[in-house]
């Protein structure tokens, strides 16, 4: 038998400066191309634009796939740091949380920007075999080399300049190593580029692409109209139910929920053909999937419309409208302005702040609101699009409804159902323990969410024939409320019979949680694979912490933040020191458990689909053969032995909870 691995003082090992970067990039940026980490460069440079200082940003693709990012700002400061005791500029590429987008008070260098981890462009320079920092700032050019992460040419002056000619460019050369492709996708950073030029009026961005010729073909975007000529852009030559409605409001001074400056532009329309789009940005970030500034929108547009769908008794008998009746023919842009900004992971695709919500519905309801009762029969036109696509989303679940009411089982007496007959829009949740089953029944959205809670382990199912798994009461109580029979992978199942749309895992964040979580999913790809196949399996992400913050006068009312794991918390209490939030100002509570969490809590951070999160099941096609194999050493009785030699080889990976 081989012995097992060495673990002493010096298997510990601890990494420093951007060393985590290099270990784990997947952590900090996507590593499917090196778009992201030069996007983190042209984001600084697009803030520098937001904070009204930049009117011009200069992009160069090169065939090599190395790329340059020029500005006309201020310039990134050139000093020696006063903490750090090396150039400023250095700083800001060096080191992991460091940048000017912490200081948040009133005349910081940047109220608002994309960044919140500040991990941005060290990101950048970690991954990089080369990156090149030019400085025009104060009258003189200064010129700083990196490689590989490391300062390889200190920061120097370089020449002269005008007092007025200043800005920040930078060569970024990314390492192919660290990438799935090396090839930066074109369409993506013309998009990119367009997004910042739409979003920031009068803003020239220009882009140049080196051909295998040598040749280089430009493309230049400067909207003067901002949103309203891009949303016209794309919904051209189709035919609009209104006019584009665009409008942009901001929090003032006497506000005590949000902080002055926090607010949104949007541009919508309605079409009758054609494909709808739909865009949003946070702090000119593009959030390619949403999050709660987009239901923010759509909660306060509803809102407007339902106010006056009832003012004006339009609504039929029976018919019960919700969001996606109205913006199923919805094209928008949203653009919001957040002070501290929480994104779901540092790739920041989707805004998680919880208040964005409040926010953006807030500051749209209103004017909505008052452009309907000013043109009355517009108004009427979208209500009767919502109240059609209403009727006939009601219909489909009526003849849905009569296929399944031929079944004869018995629905389980623990299940607390839903009210709606809609399969694809409900939910079951599969919780774990009646404490945290009663929050959730308390919590839900009863119209649409049902609970079963789980009481103990399920029965681990990867041996046990398929007809042989209901004498598990767990097992059997699942089944019969999914409304699926068991089956192989291989067979055609019949889903006409499924009652939920998303079947969705909540338990603990701990080791027991995580073994039911196994189990559950095991019981789910061996029995019943084609609900994981169609995308209706889901795992809750519940947070594990929560960070309350005093207010602080009338630019900081108290807020509240969840922390997913340890590293979130880490990033949220760097960014609360960074914001000169005096030390222990804060208190953190740890949740045991979902049962802790009162109901509006569990409901806030698991269970709302505007602001919770939530990890979709599936297995890629070029890996289900492995995966079944590793399931089979995992979960098989008889793998005793293979599980060892697995749990010697990786164990050192899994993150142990204490």
């Amino acid at each position: 038998m081989a012995a097992a691995p060495k673990y002493d003082e010096s298997s510990v090992k601890v990494l420093k400066g951007l060393d985590p970067v290099r270990h784990r990039p997947g952590m900090y940026t996507r590593t499917d191309n090196p778009l992201h980490i030069c996007q983190e460069v042209i984001d600084n440079a697009a803030d520098e634009a937001l904070a009204g200082f930049a009117s011009k940003i200069e992009v160069t693709l090169y065939r090599n796939q190395t790329m340059h990012v020029a500005d006309n700002g201020r310039g990134i400061p050139v000093g020696i740091h006063p903490e750090e005791g090396v150039p400023t500029v250095q700083v800001v590429f060096t080191q992991l949380h460091a940048g000017g987008k912490f200081d948040k008070k009133s005349g910081g260098a940047y109220a608002f920007s994309g960044g919140l981890h500040g991990v941005g462009v060290s990101v950048t320079n970690a991954l990089s075999t080369q990156l090149i920092v030019e400085v025009k700032r104060d009258g003189q050019q200064h010129r700083i080399e990196f490689g590989g992460g490391e300062v390889v040419s200190p920061l120097a002056v370089s020449g002269s300049c005008a007092k007025k000619d200043t800005g920040t460019a930078v060569f970024v050369a990314p390492d192919p190593k660290y990438f799935d492709s090396a090839t930066i996708p074109v369409g993506e950073l013309e998009h990119l580029l367009k997004s910042k030029a739409v979003l920031l009026p009068g803003l020239v961005v220009t882009l140049q692409i080196e051909q295998a010729s040598g040749e280089f073909i430009a493309r230049e975007w400067c909207y003067p109209d901002g949103l309203t000529g891009y949303v016209g852009e794309l919904v051209a030559g189709f035919t609009q139910l209104i006019p584009i409605f665009k409008g942009e409001k901001y929090v003032g001074d006497e506000d005590e929920t949000f902080a002055p400056g926090e607010g949104c532009a949007w541009a919508l329309t309605w079409t009758e053909d054609g494909p709808v789009s739909r865009e949003s940005y946070v702090n000119l970030i593009p959030t390619l999937a949403g999050g709660t500034h987009e239901s923010g929108l759509r909660d306060g547009v509803f809102q407007a419309v339902k106010t006056f769908i009832d003012f004006h008794s339009l609504l039929p008998k029976g018919v019960k409208l919700l969001p996606e009746d109205l913006f199923s023919r919805c094209t928008f842009v949203l653009s919001a302005k957040v002070l501290d900004p929480q994104f779901q992971g540092q790739t920041k695709d989707k805004l998680t702040s919880r208040d964005g919500l409040k926010l953006v519905s807030a500051m749209v309801k209103s004017p909505f609101e008052l452009w309907l009762n000013e043109h009355v029969d517009l108004g009427k036109k979208l209500a009767e699009l919502a109240i059609r696509a209403a009727q006939a989303r009601q219909k489909n679940a009526q003849k849905v409804e009569k296929k399944k009411s031929s079944g004869v089982a018995v629905l389980p007496g623990k299940l607390t159902d839903c009210a709606s007959d809609e399969s694809q829009r409900c939910e079951l949740f599969l919780v774990e323990g009646d404490s945290a089953g009663g929050s959730a029944k308390l919590g839900r959205d009863k119209d649409y969410q049902a609970i079963l809670p789980l009481r103990g382990k399920v029965l681990n199912t990867w041996e046990v024939d398929r007809d042989q798994i209901f004498a598990n009461n767990e097992v059997h109580d699942i089944a019969v409320a999914i409304g699926v029979d068991p089956h192989k992978p291989d067979d055609a199942a019949d889903l006409s019979g499924l009652r939920y749309g998303k079947i969705i895992i909540m338990s603990d964040a701990d080791v027991d949680g995580s073994h039911i979580q196994v189990l559950l999913l095991t019981l789910f790809y061996r029995h019943f694979p084609q609900l994981i196949a169609h995308g209706h399996v889901h795992v809750a992400q519940p947070p594990l912490y929560r960070v309350d913050v005093a207010g602080s006068g009338k630019n900081k009312p108290p807020r509240k933040f969840y922390a997913l794991d340890e590293g979130e918390l880490t990033a949220i209490l760097d960014k609360l020191r960074a914001e000169k939030i005096r030390e222990g100002a804060w208190g953190i509570s740890r949740f045991k458990g979902l049962g802790e969490m009162n109901a509006e809590q569990l409901f806030e951070t698991t269970m709302n689909p505007e602001t919770r999160r939530m990890l979709r099941v599936s297995i890629p096609q070029d890996v289900s053969a492995n995966t079944r194999d590793v399931m089979h050493m995992l979960m098989g009785k008889s793998e005793a032995s293979s599980r060892r030699a697995w749990l010697e080889a990786r164990g050192n990976e899994v993150e142990a909870d204490i």
